[in-house]
């Protein structure tokens, strides 16, 4: 077994059953007698979206949190799969997107308009990829959904 997968490994154990946990990377680094870029790594390729996993920095050396997303068929984190996939997001399909999600009642009325009014070209007017930001933007109100 390589260091990696120790990393990935130990990682999971202390996930155990739970759905969050909050890390230091340093003291992981130290644990593990290696570079926290390891554990960046580690995070960074066992414990991505796709992988059904967000993990979110902390600033000024508050550590990682993983949570890990559920498989329950969350339309919320199977359209947080989908864009894992996808470089840039059209907005017809991002209205068709947040449509989904208003119909399996993941949101209400009210937040699909206003996920709406925050991808249209109009709000996103002057950005040099209007594609790719607004796919950042449906990103980050998708893992602020995850949070509620």
């Amino acid at each position: 077994m390589n260091i990696s997968d120790e990393i990935e490994q130990f990682i999971l154990s202390v996930l155990g059953g739970g759905d969050e946990i909050t890390l230091s990377r340093g003291d992981l680094a130290q644990y593990f007698s290696v570079a926290p870029s390891q554990i960046n790594y580690v995070l960074a390729t066992r414990f991505s979206l796709s992988k059904g996993y967000i993990v979110r920095s902390k600033r000024g050396g508050g550590g990682i949190t993983l949570v890990r997303i559920s498989q329950s068929g969350d339309p919320v984190a199977n359209q947080l799969k989908e864009l894992e996939g996808m470089e840039r997001l059209p907005e017809n399909r991002a209205a068709d997107m947040a449509e989904r999600l208003r119909g399996q009642n993941a949101v209400t009325d009210r937040e699909k308009a206003l996920i709406l009014a925050a991808l249209t070209e109009k709000a996103l007017a002057g950005a040099e990829d209007s594609g790719r930001l607004r796919r950042e933007i449906y990103k980050q109100i998708l893992i602020t959904l995850m949070q509620k």
